[in-house]
Order: structure tokens, then C-alpha cells, then sequence
């Protein structure tokens, strides 16, 4: 049985999909961008801020899922300019540990919902 993951500390969805959903013990989230949950404002200002609100929200729906950070099995990073991988990496460092972290792809895309540079979503494994 699918279950759907709803949490107020993640922005809400801007369309027909999920924040997250969890079939037996696999967690698919969807990809999170840089809306800060509580006042709705995009966090913009620089490419670090942003990556961080999005792992931040990323962070929050894993955890209504029941899942933390540790438990994520793969991500997918889709940005906006590849200049910016490395900004990006250093603070992505910050919520995965390198021996363990997860399996990853970065694709550089054209363009993004509400025109934001980075967008990361997930997959984990709930234990129990």
C-alpha cells in the first residue's frame, strides 16, 4: 500500500504530487527547492543558502517519513550551472557523511520551478 508523507516543515507542494511517498520500506521524496516552509520566500541569495534551505527541506520531509539523512540510498541533484558543482558539493558535504554517502547523480538543466538554481530529491530505505 502507498503511504503519502505530508510535513509543515517543508513547503508545501506547488502541484499534483507528494512531498514523499513510502511503498514498504522504500521512501521516494520529490525534488525540493529552496522555499523556506514557514514564510514561503525563496532563498536565493547565494548558492550555498540555497543548497542548504534545499537539503534543509529535503531533511524535513525524510524525517515525516521517518528517515534521516543516514538513510538515504541516492540523489538527484539537478542544477542550473555546472560552475556551481563546487559550492554546491561543500555544503551537500555537510549532510552526508563521504564514507557513507549516498549514490548521486548532477545533471545541469535548462531551467527549474520558480527559476531557482538547484532542486534535490531522494531515495531512502525506513528502517523498521
Amino acid at each position: 500500500m502507498k503511504e503519502i508523507v505530508y510535513t509543515d516543515q517543508a513547503p508545501a507542494p506547488i502541484g499534483p504530487y507528494s512531498q514523499a511517498t513510502v511503498f514498504g520500506n522504500q521512501v521516494f521524496t520529490s525534488g525540493q527547492i529552496a522555499i523556506h516552509p514557514q514564510s514561503g520566500d525563496l532563498i536565493t541569495d547565494t548558492i550555498e543558502a540555497e543548497t542548504r534551505q534545499v537539503l534543509e527541506n529535503l531533511k524535513a520531509v525524510l524525517a515525516a517519513a521517518g528517515c534521516e539523512m543516514s538513510d538515504v540510498l541516492k540523489c538527484s541533484i539537478f542544477i542550473c550551472d555546472m560552475n556551481q558543482f563546487q559550492a554546491i558539493n561543500a555544503v551537500y558535504a555537510e549532510y552526508f557523511d563521504e564514507a557513507m554517502a549516498p549514490a548521486r547523480e548532477t545533471v545541469q538543466v535548462a531551467v527549474l520551478p520558480k527559476h531557482v538554481n538547484i532542486e534535490i530529491s531522494a531515495i531512502a530505505i525506513r528502517k523498521g
